[in-house]
């Protein structure tokens, strides 16, 4: 999946009534004056006064649901009187009483928001989610309150324009012009009139937001696919048909067979399931989530497309991803849909030339059975790819799954490729306090052994954590503040049985490869300000470094250190490492296919103003002619995710922004030709990413630090011949 801490919104994961919802959005929203008056938090209260433990982690054993309110509540009066005291200074504005003052505020807030917003992703219950729906909206106008702040603004504004004069390091006049950027992004120097539909805006998206998660979180637990008989699970792995054996019982289902749900659109299952009426079943299941019914999110979503354009407009764009990609480093919904336009002619190429290889090798396969050839379709696709991938290959993931296991992926591959390039070094910590026994902590030290970050891995699924992948930080690291880095990395891995082994496949081992990119972003962050440091960059940018990061699990020598026996200890055979190899760009035309189909519908929807926004009933419609407009549109190939279930655009901070995994993906390959050619995995490599990209965080522009680093602006071309999509060279 990605980063999550880009923003104000946590993410909910757990379910909760929508009675609870609707009271919770019925209550004042605008509470900021209120909360200024809040009373002191108790010393008692976990977040009062930043944590003893190594690095400053949270101190899980002593943090209840009940301490969450308090402390938000007392932190964002708190910040309030931080910036009470800017404003009434006497002094003339200065980096130190405006900028710099600025910057230290809402340390509390910070504490308990960061801890919040990872334990209800991860590890969250019925509180949290009630808690969530509440205090969104009063953190939107909490936000809104220090931005639109007449009088801060008239101070940084002052700095602003004195800059030339200020004579600061280049990291702190970048902290002046980021200040300066972000209240005029919100709206600083409108009228007050306009302000204040601002101000509405900011608390009904805050609460449209919430009450998608919280339906989409139920339209997944309910559209669950419910089998009777197991013989229609042939196909699946033992492990697995206990596991839907298991899931059905908690559910009350004993006796029968729960296929659950995953956030995308393309399901593992309809790889493995050979009955192709279930095959269907789940596919129609997955696409129809959220669509009408006590669960529906279409409603919502309409609702607040129209809500972001009409605060678009407010600030003076035509439409909210002009808004959005301002502050991005593509910079404009033209660039945007240029980059996109570039590669689908040869991504729809490599897709219509999968579907026709599938469908001659059912067409053989059934001439070769006596039986009536099918018309593949979207819930096929997976299921003959994968056989056809292993006549073409003599591969599949279950003969490789024995060299991936978990903590060999982990020790001998994620941590093996980072002392490579960075001089890291790795050890676990079992003397702190985790939220959930399966939590893994390692601290982090650097080449000269010098403790740089903790690093929690939190791998298995649970039945109150979202899905997908994703990292996130507990704390930032910033010199200023004399912090140093805690960071997660989250899957969604089954638990097997005990004592049985944590088998992958090698998507999973590639994500998490994906999301350690991540986290070294955020551990080898070497910054003055906490608000400039690791993952604090654009969208488009963050996902720089995670998909660069993921080249190692393909690399050979980094696979042939990791990819050993779990039982034997035998590395993998040659043999067997040469298929996995020329397998890697089996399916990439549908691959990159459905990922471009979201990108164009995500942009679609957000490029309409307030009057051009689709009714609920119309958002299907709606997406289609996009995809046809756009030359996307192939019935066997559907979108990563339809409107109804993208998460990543309607509950957390990716609105307009999804295409940022492929431009990101751009500058990633780029720089995956550039390791190539300067050696491969080297510490001289390793030094000059670090010193030019991963260590920088946002103390310069995303653009300039690639063009530092690469020397040129990103080309498309090794992208496509990372996946075998581009032109074939002599």
């Amino acid at each position: 999946m990605g980063i999550r801490a880009l923003a104000w919104t946590a993410v909910s994961s757990a379910a909760m009534t929508l009675a609870s919802l609707a009271a919770a959005a019925d209550a004042p929203a605008a509470a900021t004056p209120a909360v200024a008056t809040a009373a002191p938090l108790s010393p008692d209260n976990p977040f009062a006064a930043p944590s003893t433990l190594p690095y400053g982690m949270p101190d899980f054993k002593r943090i209840k649901d009940s301490d969450f309110l308090p402390a938000f509540e007392a932190g964002m009066a708190e910040q309030l009187r931080e910036v009470k005291a800017i404003t009434d200074n006497p002094a003339p504005p200065s980096f130190e009483n405006t900028t710099l003052a600025l910057e230290r505020s809402g340390a509390l807030l910070t504490r308990v928001k960061e801890t919040f917003t990872n334990l209800n992703a991860s590890n969250s219950d019925d509180a949290l989610d009630k808690l969530d729906a509440e205090i969104q909206p009063r953190l939107a106008a909490h936000k809104d309150a220090i931005n639109l702040d007449p009088a801060l603004f008239a101070r940084v504004d002052r700095l602003y324009q004195d800059r030339k004069h200020l004579l600061l390091d280049p990291e702190s006049f970048q902290l002046m012009l980021r200040q300066h950027h972000i209240m005029v992004a919100a709206g600083a120097q409108l009228p007050e009139a306009a302000k204040a539909k601002l101000r509405a805006c900011n608390t009904e998206i805050a609460e449209l937001m919430a009450r998608f998660r919280l339906n989409l979180l139920k339209a997944n637990n309910d559209s669950a696919v419910v089998v009777d008989d197991v013989t229609q699970l042939e196909g699946m792995t033992p492990a697995e048909i206990t596991a839907a054996a298991d899931a059905a019982t908690q559910r009350g289902l004993k006796g029968k067979w729960l296929l659950v749900l995953t956030n995308t659109t393309t399901q593992p299952f309809l790889a493995e399931l050979r009955d192709r009426a279930v095959r269907e079943r789940l596919y129609h299941a997955v696409v129809n989530r959220g669509v009408g019914g006590p669960d529906d999110t279409t409603g919502t979503i309409s609702k607040l497309l129209r809500v972001r354009a009409e605060r678009a407009k407010i600030l003076g764009f035509p439409n909210h991803a002009a808004a959005m990609l301002a502050e991005e480093t593509a910079g404009t919904p033209a660039a945007v849909d240029a980059m996109l336009r570039e590669l689908t002619p040869p991504v729809r190429a490599a897709a219509m030339r999968e579907q026709a290889a599938l469908q001659q090798f059912i067409d053989k396969q059934a001439a070769a059975n006596g039986a009536q050839p099918v018309q593949l379709q979207p819930w096929d696709w997976d299921f003959y790819a994968a056989q056809l991938r292993k006549a073409s290959y003599d591969y599949d993931d279950a003969e490789a799954a024995p060299y991936f296991e978990l903590n060999h992926v982990l020790q001998d591959g994620v941590f093996y490729a980072a002392h490579e390039l960075y001089g890291l070094s790795f050890r676990e910590r079992t003397d702190l306090p985790v939220y959930q026994p399966d939590v893994r902590v390692f601290e982090v030290f650097d080449a000269d052994n010098k403790p740089l970050a903790l690093f929690l891995a939190d791998y298995f699924a649970r039945s109150n954590k979202q899905g997908g992948a994703w990292m996130d930080n507990f704390v930032d690291q910033s010199h200023l503040l004399g912090t140093l880095p805690v960071i997660v990395n989250n899957l969604n891995v089954p638990k097997p049985p005990p004592g049985e082994p944590v088998l992958l496949s090698f998507d999973d081992v590639s994500g998490m490869f994906h999301e350690f990119g991540h986290a070294l972003h955020g551990m080898l962050s070497n910054v003055q300000y906490r608000s400039l440091s690791g993952t604090n960059t654009p969208n488009d940018f963050v996902e720089y470094p995670s998909q660069f990061n993921e080249m190692w699990a393909r690399e050979p020598a980094v696979l042939a250190h990791y990819a050993h026996h779990y039982q034997t200890g035998a590395p993998i055979p040659t043999e067997l490492f040469n298929k996995i190899m020329a397998a890697q760009n089996f399916n990439q035309g549908y691959g990159y296919m459905e990922r471009l189909e979201a990108s164009w519908i995500d942009m679609a929807l957000h490029e309409v103003g307030p009057d051009k926004v689709p009714a609920a009933k119309d958002i299907a419609a709606f997406e289609s002619a996009a995809l046809r407009k756009a030359g996307l549109e192939m019935a066997a190939v559907p979108p990563r995710y339809h409107a109804s279930y993208f998460r990543h655009i309607f509950g957390d901070e990716y609105s307009a922004g999804y295409y940022a995994y492929i431009w990101a993906e751009v500058l990633a390959r780029d720089t995956g030709e550039w390791m190539h050619q300067h050696g491969g995995l080297t510490r001289a490599n390793g030094a000059v990413l670090r010193d030019k990209i991963l260590s920088r965080g946002r103390t310069r522009e995303p653009q300039e630090l690639f063009r530092d680093f690469y020397g040129r602006d990103p080309q498309v071309g090794p992208l496509l011949d990372y996946y075998g999509l581009g032109p074939k060279k002599p």
